[in-house]
């Protein structure tokens, strides 16, 4: 930490090897998002898009320096949310500058490793660094995934005891939380599949491998979040057919007490008419 962006970008130039990674926790400082930006020469159109946070996942890449945004999941406070995050990483050689919304975020292992020189994260470069980040990110939307999973799996042993507009309204919530995700992973696909194809120096032979297991861990996130969602669009299904059901059950029970009166309605309505005999 550091009490101004002046004295992190000084000490990163002043590096003669490894990689220096600046984390900016906070987008309210817009001049010093500003300064990030020009040290890392990014359009300004790249500066902006890191204060809006309503961006779709990307990445971007100029001769000097390549721009990334996606979304970052973290459970919420209460139970059962999630919160979303908008993240963006600015790498040029040497450098990587990635900006959060606000504090706290996923790459506690990351920052675990680099402390105790463990694997090949202080040997190897910038974009190594930049792999690493956006693995411990959806790594972390297994997590979300696997949690989402069990509310799915409880919501569905509870439609089956009983069918109200609580339970209705739980599979509704489950059924936008799916497609927040959705929303958000889909393009990550494409994200890492731009960053696998990144030309060097961008991005090093050797960690070209590594982005390709990446993008299958992208998928199977995408193929995790279709299951999920034609799990809850089946227990929907489910809700109408059972409340279908039971409404045909009702109507049943009508139509015999219907029945049973009848005749007598008929003796009734003849033996009461006004004639002599």
């Amino acid at each position: 930490r550091y009490s101004s962006i002046d004295k992190a970008l000084e000490e990163a130039r002043s590096l003669k090897e490894g990689v220096a990674w600046i984390n900016i926790s906070g987008l309210h400082d817009t001049a010093l998002i500003d300064q990030a930006g020009k040290a890392l020469n990014l359009h300004k159109l790249s500066v902006e898009d890191i204060l809006n946070v309503e961006q779709r996942p990307k990445l971007e890449t100029a001769d000097d320096h390549v721009y990334a945004v996606l979304k970052m999941f973290q459970p919420g406070a209460a139970a059962g949310s999630i919160d979303e995050e908008q993240i963006s990483f600015g790498m040029s050689d040497g450098l990587l500058i990635s900006f959060q919304e606000k504090e706290g975020d996923v790459f506690d292992p990351v920052r675990r490793r680099i402390r105790e020189g463990k694997g090949s994260l202080r040997r190897k470069g910038s974009d190594y660094l930049l792999y690493a980040l956006i693995d411990a990110i959806v790594d972390h939307y297994f997590l979300i995934l696997e949690n989402l999973g069990e509310r799915i799996d409880q919501a569905e042993d509870l439609l089956l005891r009983i069918q109200n507009e609580k339970i209705l309204a739980r599979l509704h919530g489950l059924r936008r939380e799916v497609f927040l995700l959705r929303r958000s992973v889909y393009p990550l696909r494409e994200l890492i599949s731009q960053f696998e194809r990144l030309d060097e120096p961008h991005l090093q032979h050797e960690t070209r491998v590594f982005v390709r297991e990446l993008h299958d861990h992208s998928i199977q996130v995408i193929e995790n979040l279709e299951l999920m969602r034609e799990s809850c669009s089946g227990m929907l299904d489910l809700y109408m057919n059972l409340q279908s059901n039971r409404m045909n059950k009702v109507m049943k029970v009508l139509t015999i007490i219907a029945t049973l009166f009848i005749p007598l309605t008929f003796i009734a309505g003849v033996y009461g008419m006004n004639f002599e005999y």
